[in-house]
């Protein structure tokens, strides 16, 4: 039997969503061991001068538990 948990995690990127997401899996790789899914919850972006500066993801992570 598997016991699997989600967390949340927030990540940014200036180049966009995409890589957001995945600079959060990464990061979360160091600690975390077994991730099975990533789903983005929601995204948003950052605006300064009318311009986009920040690119923003809420990832829920789920992994399995050892």
């Amino acid at each position: 039997m598997s016991v699997l948990k989600v967390i949340e995690v927030l990540s940014n990127s200036e180049i966009s969503w995409e890589d957001a997401a995945r600079k959060g899996v990464a990061k979360a790789a160091t600690s975390l061991k077994n991730i099975r899914s990533a789903y983005i919850k929601d995204h948003s972006a950052a605006v300064k001068d009318g311009k986009i500066t920040e690119y923003r993801v809420n990832l829920k992570l789920t992994f399995e538990l050892e």
